[in-house]
């Protein structure tokens, strides 16, 4: 015992840093801490494509895709289809999802900002196993963002797999982003590309 003591006082810098790895490592909410700094630097941020962009006909982006629903709370069915002239966000999330729970606090700013815009409209979709678990984890950061689940299947042109997943619809109903992976929705950058978005 007392070799041991001798040890963690000449290696305790080594010992706090496997301490705080093992604490990353089982708490959810402390990688998400550490993934919110990484995405606070916008590097794995990804733009909203300009309007003339061509495409390869093989390549999804930009060109109008499938359509599918999603139920909210109250049971209401919204059809994706159904909103064209309006500019459109889609997350999709788990609460079990690290990377999800670091990018939604930018999210809900995004919100916040556009709550009141009618031309605008947040499709944030859950995929938890049991629902519950995603109304759960929103209520105890009280985050208001809608809470939405798939009502069927999700076409790959959405959704691959990839969690989180963010898509931006444009008012015509094409594809101007497909992002895989946590980015911050609430920089000045991406507002920008939002309202012009909105102006077309």
């Amino acid at each position: 015992m007392e070799k041991f003591k001798i040890w963690l006082k000449k290696n305790w810098s080594l010992t706090l840093l496997f301490a705080i790895f093992v604490f990353l490592l089982v708490s959810p909410d402390a990688k998400a801490w550490l993934m919110r700094q990484i995405i606070s630097t916008g590097l794995l941020n990804s733009k909203i494509e300009e309007k003339n962009v061509e495409k390869p006909a093989d390549e999804n982006i930009a060109t109008i895709t499938e359509s599918f629903s999603v139920k909210d709370e109250s049971g209401q069915l919204i059809n994706v289809s159904e909103l064209k002239g309006k500019v459109v966000f889609i997350n999709f999330w788990a609460s079990w999802c690290p990377p999800c729970r670091a990018e939604f606090p930018s999210i809900q700013k995004f919100y916040e900002k556009y709550e009141g815009n009618d031309d605008l409209v947040f499709l944030t979709i859950n995929l938890d196993d049991e629902p519950q678990a995603g109304k759960l984890y929103l209520k105890k950061e009280k985050f208001t963002i809608p809470f939405l689940i798939p009502n069927g299947n999700i076409p790959n042109e959405y959704f691959s797999g990839s969690l989180p997943t963010t898509v931006v619809l444009d008012k015509t109903g094409k594809i101007r982003m497909h992002h895989a992976g946590m980015a911050d929705y609430s920089k000045d950058s991406f507002y920008e590309e939002i309202n012009q978005l909105l102006k077309d």
